[in-house]
């Protein structure tokens, strides 16, 4: 009888377990961190952790955000997996001092809660990826007043500028279309990306851009804690009572596809493509700069598929190695190299053509590259020099003054010992066994010599 309530309250100890632990499973929050440019990386970070919360049902996505912006196609992908979630996403701007400049804020307006930490700031959405190079950008279009003369009047647009314009139409379309669909202060979001204007964190409480200026992690779950939101077409309510927080760091490929998005790596990897597969050529059958060029090339590829490259850039980087190797197969006395040199360098200044925070190769890369390629370019011209200065020490030349000695008495022709060699050689004046003679001139196996002290 012991032995059947003993079982007993441990079933019901069990049960009582299992019925604790449903809640904390049912409540569990995955937090996600993006700090940095939106990048491809990210957004693959981004979009499988959602994916991941929806398949393990989490209660609640976070993303914890710090960002001055990004790639457009980057950050739609993020946009279109937050829109198509089957749990709610959260966007974060934390901690202190952080921002979610241009893509964030479109990202931020397209969660189903937008929440920043204070001393953060939103906004500066204007599209710049497609900015004209070198040149001014547009202005941004001038409010219309009705009353006024120029009411209803198109706003005149620069020559040339018809690109930009398109592009911050439909920028401001896009994420008017997110301010609508999420609730939120439409025309504000229309003025980040049309004027670039930026607000703090209590400001863009107060007029609506946001939801909830929390001070921490721990404040933003307290505050969405019982917080109803659409989904789907329907009411979900957000219960963080019991939240058990998860943080998920970014994986292997992730990380991978980080450094390979980086602009100064993909500039590093671009050149050991070059260089390794040229040296290849040069020198066939060595296969191990071939390989490694190859694959430096295709992953330098890969990354720049993705960023606003400059062909024109590109097309002088080449051209610049070109003309610097060249340098040492043809020496021009500096004219190649120098001219490769420059080209090298404005190419790479040219080779992304964007404004986008973190997007540009920086010259603290370039100059270093640029100076070292410059620096074996001459180094191998003057290497070719020198060579050039010394005496020939092998071949035909070689033999032209070469000394000898008569291995036996001879009227006009006879056998010499030159460089502990036998040749048959020919004197216009007779010589003894152990004469000394100096080479004057060479007939295919016949050399002509002449007595050393004559």
């Amino acid at each position: 009888m012991n032995l059947i309530f003993l079982l007993s309250r441990l079933v019901l100890l069990f049960g009582l377990m299992l019925g604790m632990a449903a809640p904390a499973s049912a409540e569990m929050v995955r937090v996600l961190t993006v700090q940095g440019a939106i990048s491809p990386a990210s957004a693959d970070y981004l979009v499988r952790g959602i994916d991941k919360a929806a398949e393990d049902k989490a209660h609640l996505v976070v993303i914890e955000m710090d960002t001055p912006g990004g790639l457009d196609t980057s950050m739609r992908d993020i946009i279109k997996a937050i829109l198509a979630s089957k749990v709610p996403v959260a966007t974060y701007v934390s901690p202190k001092g952080a921002r979610a400049a241009s893509a964030g804020t479109y990202i931020l307006y397209a969660s189903h809660i937008a929440a920043m930490a204070p001393a953060t700031n939103l906004g500066a959405a204007t599209p710049v990826e497609l900015a004209p190079s070198g040149g001014d950008k547009p202005a941004p279009d001038k409010p219309v007043t009705p009353g006024k003369p120029d009411a209803g009047k198109p706003t005149e647009s620069a020559p040339g500028d018809a690109k930009m314009r398109k592009a911050v139409h439909d920028a401001a379309a896009y994420i008017r279309g997110l301010a609508e669909l999420r609730g939120r202060n439409v025309e504000w979001a229309e003025r980040a990306v049309r004027e670039a204007v930026s607000l703090p964190a209590d400001e863009a409480l107060a007029i609506n851009v946001v939801d909830i200026v929390a001070t921490d992690l721990d404040d933003l779950l307290q505050q969405v804690d019982g917080r109803v939101i659409k989904m789907n077409g329907q009411s979900v309510t957000i219960d963080t009572s019991n939240a058990i927080i998860e943080k998920i760091e970014p994986d292997w490929r992730s990380r991978l596809l980080a450094v390979i998005g980086d602009p100064g790596i993909a500039y590093i990897l671009m050149l050991l493509g070059i260089y390794g597969l040229i040296y290849e050529f040069s020198n066939p059958g060595m296969l191990f700069p071939g390989v490694v060029g190859g694959i430096c090339l295709l992953l330098a590829l890969f990354a720049l598929q993705v960023m606003p490259i400059n062909y024109v850039g590109l097309a002088l980087m080449i051209l610049g190695i070109v003309l610097m190797i060249s340098e040492a197969f043809i020496p021009s006395f500096g004219a190649l190299g120098i001219g490769g040199l420059i080209a090298f360098i404005i190419g790479s200044v040219m080779l992304i053509d964007t404004d986008l925070p973190g997007y540009g190769v920086p010259w603290q890369l370039i100059v270093p590259v640029a100076v070292a390629s410059g620096l074996f370019s001459f180094f191998v011209v003057g290497m070719a020099i020198k060579a050039r200065a010394r005496p020939v020490v092998t071949g035909s030349e070689e033999m032209i003054g070469a000394r000898g000695e008569i291995l036996e008495d001879m009227e006009h022709e006879g056998w010499a010992r030159v460089h502990s060699e036998q040749w048959r050689v020919r004197s216009r004046v007779p010589l003894k066994r152990g004469d000394t003679v100096r080479v004057h001139a060479r007939h295919d196996l016949v050399l002509d010599v002449a007595p050393e002290d004559r």
